[in-house]
């Protein structure tokens, strides 16, 4: 497995944690009345994991070509 998937599968396997978290947390006390804040949180969470995503495969991306002799 390279360590862009390993990588990848970090950030996937955190992201996951982190909403089981909230959601559970909001199920045990739904009188909290911050459905919104924890939506607007969990949008974050996902947003913030697909750009490290990104970067991570661009920055593997570029020093691939960067490695690549052309003569």
């Amino acid at each position: 497995m390279s360590s862009t998937a390993l990588q990848v599968q970090i950030v996937v396997a955190w992201t996951v944690a982190q909403l089981r978290q909230r959601v559970r947390a909001l199920r045990e006390q739904p009188e909290r009345g911050d459905g919104i804040l924890v939506w607007v949180i969990m949008v974050a969470l996902l947003a913030a994991a697909a750009i490290t995503i990104v970067a991570i495969i661009i920055t593997k991306a570029t020093t691939t070509a960067n490695n690549v002799k052309t003569q």
